[in-house]
């Protein structure tokens, strides 16, 4: 509920910032354009306050990321992050500028018609840049890797094992240069060397920053709920701080809510008496989402706790390995009906993470 006296709607740029404020007493409406300085920005607000009482600042989020709110927090103001997607914004408006933005923000704010994102610790945007330059190095790896197989591919090399990327694919990566690359031209050659030097060193990245994640899992604030998220089945070290951090605070979900968070139920437009029910939503957190559908994966094959996973579990209370074992269980019981009823595989799975995201929230604000 709006409680403050005055709405403070902010357009925030990389350079610049509109402000538009709403005194709800008297209906005034003071606009002013800033640069982005905290201190500026700073002083504004507190003789906004000193003239017009308690203020509301809104601001969209974006790629400017959480500073201003928290300098603003510390400051003793109330201060609200909207999503964007979430903004209601008139079907009828035709005209953008950033005057019009922060007039919508601190209107829709005083309505409570905004709804609010949870503003990051720094700790956690720390860790999240991590885990982030991490899934950057992946994605990387994977084209570095699809670059160099189809520049063999082109010229007629096919690999004639079955593992590809390890010792024996990269010895006869080795010797298709040696032997054979020679003929198709020096282009090819330096071609095949650059694409070559950039999966090793992308490689050698992927694996500094895996080790940097192994040791901050071992020691941080996200060491309890690390563990506990890697009891289930198909969850690493890796994966269980990336939902960790991803995440951060799991008691502002339920067990139902935290799928809708990540994007994992369906779809739906329904209209009088017709229910239509479409493909997953995929709002939310792109990156959790994506390691839920990984793990998720895991749950189909028989269910035998191997030396690793029991490892995990002596790491946690025994309360939590219980439950993470009936959890498995389950899991792996839902693949097996749902592959029963001849669904594919592509929707089984992501029915088997929607429910692996409530295991995970179970897990991690069950108390021990």
């Amino acid at each position: 509920m709006f409680t403050e006296t005055t709405s403070l709607g902010l357009d925030v740029h990389a350079r610049s910032v509109r402000a538009a404020a709403i005194d709800c007493s008297t209906g005034e409406v003071i606009e002013k354009s800033l640069p982005n300085d905290l201190v500026a920005i700073s002083g504004f607000v507190t003789d906004l306050a000193s003239d017009h009482g308690r203020l509301r600042i809104t601001y969209e989020a974006g790629p400017t990321g959480f500073g201003l709110a928290r300098c603003l927090l510390e400051a003793g103001h109330a201060v609200q992050v909207a999503a964007p997607s979430k903004l209601l914004r008139p079907s009828g408006e035709r005209v953008k500028t950033d005057r019009r933005d922060a007039l919508l923000l601190a209107r829709l704010a005083r309505n409570d018609d905004i709804t609010a994102v949870r503003i990051p610790t720094l700790a956690e945007e720390s860790a999240r840049d991590l885990v982030r330059a991490r899934d950057d190095a992946r994605r990387d790896l994977m084209s570095g890797r699809h670059r160099l197989g189809k520049l063999l591919l082109r010229r007629g090399y096919v690999f004639p094992g079955k593992t590809t990327w390890g010792r024996e694919h990269d010895a006869w990566l080795r010797a298709i240069r040696r032997d054979h690359l020679t003929a198709c031209g020096t282009g090819t050659v330096v071609a095949f060397d650059d694409a070559y030097d950039a999966v090793t060193h992308t490689l050698a990245r992927r694996d500094r920053l895996d080790a940097a994640i192994e040791v901050l899992a071992e020691d941080s604030e996200f060491t309890e709920t690390t563990h506990r998220l890697a009891c289930l089945r198909g969850i690493s070290t890796l994966t269980a701080f990336g939902l960790a951090v991803e995440i951060g605070d799991w008691h502002r979900f339920t067990g139902s809510t935290i799928a809708a968070y990540l994007g994992l139920v369906p779809s739906e437009h329904s209209s009088g008496q017709t229910r239509s029910l479409g493909g997953i939503t995929k709002t939310g957190n792109s990156h959790a989402r994506r390691l839920m559908i990984e793990s998720a994966w895991h749950h189909k094959p028989g269910y035998r706790p191997g030396r690793t996973l029991r490892q995990d579990w002596a790491k946690v209370p025994a309360v939590i390995a219980e439950r993470a074992d009936r959890g498995n269980r389950r899991l792996h019981h839902r693949w097996m009906v749902l592959e029963a009823h001849r669904k594919r595989h592509t929707i089984a799975n992501t029915a088997i993470a929607r429910e692996l995201a409530g295991w995970c929230w179970s897990l991690a604000t069950m108390e021990a």
